[in-house]
């Protein structure tokens, strides 16, 4: 799809995992990077597994410093500056990510980032690792951070509060070159900023050639969605099963006659790989049925699509959903006459 880097995993993690990154790197044209900590061990690994990338990282805000590194502040510059210096020795692409950026205090953050670019790192990412960024506060953020430091700024955005995608946007505007997103935004807790999400607002919103291939953006949520086993909720945007579905009379009858007037028009079903539907409840109008009727091979007239349209309301109010097969039962019901080339290819 024209990915252009793909972080595979932590190869120190288990044996699975380093052959699983190794396999990947081997596979693939794009760039492949593997996690690491700040440890001799981690980059190793990473180092012997083939990708072309390792990003390492390491905790800078307090707490995290405190309570989960039990560390310093002195060693954690050491220890940054030792691992980069290891990873761009090694001939490798280094990316240094400060943990918990958000939550780091702004002075320390930036004493890291200048200490790492000195040190040669190729990439500095930053990280929105509890999710507590806000739009407006990451773009400042990143804006700093530009002006301190020569290597290319990547961002990671968690979910926690619905904001990922916008945080990812919001740096991108700021001077970001790029974003770490997943694919049905699967990631820790609530996730990360999803690629499907990022990518169509790039191409559509900001009309920027990412360079992907859109139209297997569905192919492929289907794919992790199946392999993952999380499945992707219908109202998911972009490749939810909902995303370009229509049940209001109002939005049907409108997208029958123009797709633009309920859909944002920069962005259509075809562009990701998707189907436009019309889908049938309670709020579905006379526009959509007959339009579905028309499609099954029905002729009906005015007061049979209406007669039809009611019974599709009454059904869908029960709160059951409606199936083409309800749909033909009800046609025949109203005694609605199949169009004649129709009956014979029935036939």
């Amino acid at each position: 799809m024209g990915t252009h880097v793909i972080e595979a995993g932590f190869p120190v993690n288990s044996d699975a995992e380093f052959e699983a990154v190794r396999d990947i790197a081997s596979a693939t044209n794009a760039t492949t990077c593997g996690l690491a900590r700040v440890v001799d061990g981690d980059i190793e690994a990473a180092l012997d597994s083939g990708v072309e990338m390792v990003h390492v990282f390491v905790s800078t805000s307090d707490v995290q410093i405190e309570d989960s590194m039990h560390a310093t502040r002195e060693q954690v510059v050491q220890n940054a500056v030792e691992s980069v210096e290891r990873v761009t020795d090694a001939g490798a692409t280094c990316m240094f990510s400060p943990m918990d950026a958000t939550r780091t205090d702004e002075q320390f953050l930036i004493d890291v980032i200048e200490a790492v670019t000195e040190a040669g790192t190729d990439w500095i990412n930053i990280p929105d690792t509890c999710g507590v960024a806000t739009p407006g506060r990451f773009r400042a953020m990143i804006e700093k951070v530009c002006d301190h430091t020569d290597a290319r700024i990547d961002v990671h955005a968690h979910d926690d509060f619905g904001l990922a995608t916008a945080n990812a946007i919001a740096g991108i505007e700021a001077g970001a070159d790029q974003a770490q997103v997943s694919v049905n935004s699967i990631g820790e807790r609530a996730g990360n900023a999803a690629y499907e999400e990022f990518v169509m607002s790039v191409e559509s919103l900001y009309q920027v050639d990412t360079g992907i291939d859109t139209t297997r953006i569905t192919e492929l949520s289907d794919i992790v969605e199946e392999k993952s086993g999380m499945e992707t909720p219908g109202n998911k945007p972009v490749v939810g099963d909902n995303a370009f579905s229509h049940e209001s009379g109002i939005h049907a009858a409108g997208v029958i006659e123009n797709s633009d007037t309920f859909e944002p028009g920069v962005m259509t079903p075809e562009m990701v790989g998707a189907e436009r539907k019309l889908v049938m409840g309670k709020h579905t109008g006379t526009h959509s049925v007959r339009e579905r009727l028309h499609e099954r091979g029905f002729d009906p007239t005015d007061e049979q699509v209406r007669a039809v349209t009611r019974r599709v309301k009454d059904y869908g109010a029960e709160k059951r959903r409606v199936t083409v097969s309800d749909l033909e039962r009800f046609a025949e019901e109203a005694d609605v006459e199949r169009t004649p080339d129709k009956e014979e290819v029935r036939a």
